[in-house]
């Protein structure tokens, strides 16, 4: 398979400079191995895989005499499998001083890894990796992907109108169906063979490593209920009754979901707010080709016009925002909003003091009136209101009225 470039280089060669740790950590198969093995600074180190069950006893077994085999600077992949390391790396890192020695890859999240983040806090630095984004598909073989965060600023959005690719209804319909997993793009792998193989190897592996689950296809039945349940506020107590399991069971297999970076929950905005609003977070997958695979959809035309169009779409603009920072080697502070009044927006964009807000709709043709909710922030005390945008379906950038745009997805 040939490599896909990512935009997520440019951020890791700025960490390399700043840590003597690097970890890329994100979901199983979405490339992170491959990304260090072609990066000009790390392709030619020794790399180690603890998929191997041979280095994991070997690491395990004596974690200092492993370090000492293995003298950075070097490539440790499916770090999560052998955390007895840490410590070990710790140590070297404060004795040696020296920037970019050991490069970790990941398929949980790091904050969330038990006993891990506070023996390196202050020596590693972090990148999310997700898959590909419509930036790297678009702008692969030009030697220059687009890699500014999504802040829709006038001079974000006049600058995406000059370099963006306009993506039709039919191109992105397509995108969210198939997926972002490289190995998917690329055409090495046939989109329903890969997917029964992620799901399989998911639970054997990364589900295993976490915790003990009973009942594995149970714990496939919540997978497809949690992607069931994309774009939607999240309830415990529905999950737990459509998989017949405890709400606390739930609450653990979701946090599984979460920590191998399967999921992700967009937080309701709730500060300075002067009336009650909802403090229920949304569930959303990272990935809507798996999302659409394990919830059954055959093909993207039956999906754009199916009952969870909507949602998939949603889905997948969220996603594509959050690649956007993590690429960029950024966190974004990203929320939705509702209030008592049933009032919404789906997103909102906090940077350098502003609130951003966006409404997502599957539509080429967006109303004025789908921005109406957008009002109620005036009542929010301490933040400025930024530029407001439909982010749709529609291929060129428009002006709904003053500060209000239409923005092609294309422009995430």
């Amino acid at each position: 398979m040939d490599y896909i470039e990512r935009s997520a280089g440019k951020a890791i060669s700025r960490i390399i400079d700043s840590f003597p740790v690097i970890l890329v950590t994100g979901p199983r198969q979405v490339g992170k191995t491959t990304l260090l093995q072609n990066l000009p600074a790390t392709r030619a180190l020794p790399y180690i895989s603890f998929d191997k069950p041979s280095e994991v006893l070997s690491a395990k077994a004596d974690p200092h005499t492993f370090l000492q085999l293995h003298q950075g600077p070097v490539i440790f992949d499916e770090i999560q499998y052998v955390p007895e390391l840490f410590r070990w790396i710790k140590i070297e890192a404060d004795t040696k001083k020296t920037k970019g020695m050991y490069y970790l890859t990941g398929s949980q999240q790091f904050h969330l890894m038990k006993n891990v983040s506070e023996s390196l806090a202050g020596r590693i630095g972090i990148l999310q990796l997700l898959g590909l984004s419509l930036r790297e598909i678009a702008d692969q073989g030009s030697g220059n992907i687009f890699d500014l965060p999504f802040i829709p600023t006038e001079e974000y959005l006049a600058t995406r109108n000059k370099n963006a690719k306009a993506y039709g209804p039919k191109e992105i319909w397509n995108n969210i169906f198939q997926g972002s997993f490289p190995a998917i793009i690329s055409g090495y792998s046939r989109r329903e063979a890969f997917y029964d193989s992620y799901v399989r190897t998911y639970v054997e592996r990364d589900v295993r490593a976490l915790t003990q689950v009973g009942d594995e296809l149970q714990f496939i039945q919540f997978i497809t209920v949690a992607a069931s349940r994309t774009g939607q506020m999240l309830n415990y107590q529905d999950m737990s009754r459509d998989v017949g399991i405890s709400e606390p069971t739930a609450k653990k297999w979701l946090s599984i979901l979460i920590t191998s970076g399967l999921v992700y929950l967009l937080t309701p905005y709730s500060a300075n707010v002067g009336k009650r609003v909802v403090k229920t977070p949304k569930l959303y997958f990272l990935d809507t080709g798996l999302a659409a695979y394990l919830t059954k959809w055959t093909s993207p035309e039956v999906m754009m016009q199916g009952a969870m169009a909507g949602a998939f779409f949603e889905t997948f603009v969220i996603a594509e925002i959050l690649k956007s920072y993590y690429n960029a080697g950024s966190e974004p502070a990203l929320f939705y909003y509702r209030d008592k009044d049933q009032k919404e927006i789906d997103l909102l964009v906090m940077e350098n003091g502003y609130l951003y807000p966006l409404e997502i709709k599957k539509t080429a043709t967006p109303k004025r009136q789908d921005a109406s909710a957008f009002a109620v922030l005036k009542n929010i005390n301490g933040m400025k209101i930024g530029i407001g945008g439909i982010i749709c379906t529609d291929t060129s950038l428009g002006l709904i009225d003053k500060d209000r745009y239409i923005i092609p997805v294309g422009f995430v």
